[in-house]
């Protein structure tokens, strides 16, 4: 675990350095959001009732932002061939990388939901729903975003490749998390889809580690 924590403060550090890239998730995530209401106007109980939507298919493109950079760097100067042939599994390295991403990109997201709740109409109820779908849903993503990205490494277009790679894989969780929300606001009980949406989590953790180191020794050779 030490190579785990070594891994994770670098990458925190290297995000710290260049800000921009978690800026410009959060800034497109906020933008996105805020300019619909312009489009389908300003009636409380509409925007009320397609927020979840909103919120999270957004999200999944702002994540999807910042997946073609998860291993780009290290496989361009040389980096990846040493986490390769350090002593410590991939799989945790990998795992380093996935929750850096995560940390960067899914938890500034989580932090800017409750502004645009507000510019949406959401009930603060309503609110803490959509917060834990998106705390046990974001990590999915990283997940299932670092294959993608691992897959591509290398490729021409990597960025587009990796758009039709994983977002099909995306929509169970955009299916359960958007359900859960409108549940809430519809006082129907919601803890079953935030049950399945952990339960995709917990699938999602061993697939996205195992399957992620074999794509970027695949791409090493």
């Amino acid at each position: 675990m030490t190579r785990y924590w070594e891994l994770l403060k670098r990458e925190l550090r290297l995000a710290l350095r260049q800000g921009s890239d978690s800026m410009m998730v959060v800034g497109f995530f906020v933008l996105a959001v805020i300019l619909f209401p312009f489009g389908i106007g300003p009636e409380p109980s509409v925007l009320a009732r397609v927020a979840p939507g909103l919120v999270w298919v957004n999200a999944l493109l702002a994540a999807m932002l910042s997946l073609d950079r998860l291993y780009q760097g290290d496989y361009e100067d040389g980096s990846l061939e040493l986490l390769i042939l350090t002593p410590a599994p991939l799989e945790i390295l990998v795992g380093a990388k996935v929750t850096a991403h995560w940390l960067t990109t899914g938890l500034p997201l989580m932090a800017a939901a409750p502004l645009l709740a507000i510019f949406l109409n959401l009930s603060a109820y309503d609110l803490g729903v959509l917060l834990l779908t998106l705390a046990v849903g974001t990590p999915t993503l990283s997940l299932i975003g670092s294959v993608g990205a691992a897959l591509v490494l290398g490729a021409r277009r990597g960025g587009v490749l990796i758009s039709l790679l994983v977002l099909p894989l995306f929509i169970p969780v955009l299916i359960f998390a958007v359900g859960a929300v409108d549940a809430a606001q519809h006082a129907f009980p919601w803890t079953g889809q935030l049950a399945i949406l952990g339960a995709i989590l917990l699938g999602a953790v061993p697939l996205g580690l195992y399957a992620s180191a074999a794509a970027l020794r695949q791409a090493a050779e």
